[in-house]
């Protein structure tokens, strides 16, 4: 039974919608400050679908996180001592404390590379917030990291678009399977080990 290869499919022609644009927007907000979605998922097929509108899908991709960065920030500035305890019901806490400690290494820098790699982004921007970092670097730093990003994705998707469909296609019910699997591994090793 193929189940990831008919989702693939219905996200794909969901991508290709009217409102697409707007969802990416949404989403691309919402994963900055509190969803644990990231927007490649639509991004990817929305790519994919129209490879002309990549830079444009980069670009709203990159505006809408970043102000939803800025919505994190504001979380983690004013809301940090009551927010604190439910992150750490929810497993974020050693999360947070290495974040913290990049912070005091590195800076400004640890957003920029946070922006850039799939750690979750929200966990950086409600710490810089909650350390009061200063927030026009931290706005700058947010751009370019979520920029590359998005821009690299979207780009790729553009450029390999026939090919990497054809790809992700072949193999779309062993990678779903396997992302499966590694949730799972992580949730149980979260509810038993923590």
């Amino acid at each position: 039974m193929k189940l990831f290869a008919p989702l693939y499919e219905k996200v794909l022609k969901l991508s290709a919608h009217k409102q697409a644009p707007n969802y990416l927007a949404g989403l691309s907000f919402a994963e900055s400050s509190f969803f644990p979605i990231p927007p490649d998922v639509m991004l990817i097929p929305m790519s994919l679908a129209k490879p002309d509108s990549w830079k444009y899908f980069a670009l709203l991709a990159t505006i809408a996180s970043v102000l939803g960065g800025v919505l994190g920030y504001a979380i983690g500035y004013w809301s940090f001592d009551w927010l604190q305890p439910h992150l750490n019901n929810w497993g974020y806490q050693d999360t947070i404390e290495q974040t913290k400690n990049w912070f005091a290494e590195w800076g400004v820098w640890v957003v920029f590379a946070a922006g850039f790699s799939p750690i979750p982004y929200k966990v950086f921007t409600i710490t810089a917030g909650a350390l009061a970092m200063m927030f026009i670097p931290f706005v700058i730093a947010s751009l370019v990291g979520r920029g590359a990003r998005f821009f690299l994705v979207s780009g790729l998707m553009a450029y390999f678009g026939s090919k990497m469909e054809a790809t992700i296609l072949k193999y779309i019910e062993w990678l779903g399977w396997l992302i499966v699997s590694i949730l799972l591994v992580a949730v149980t090793y979260m509810a038993f080990f923590h």
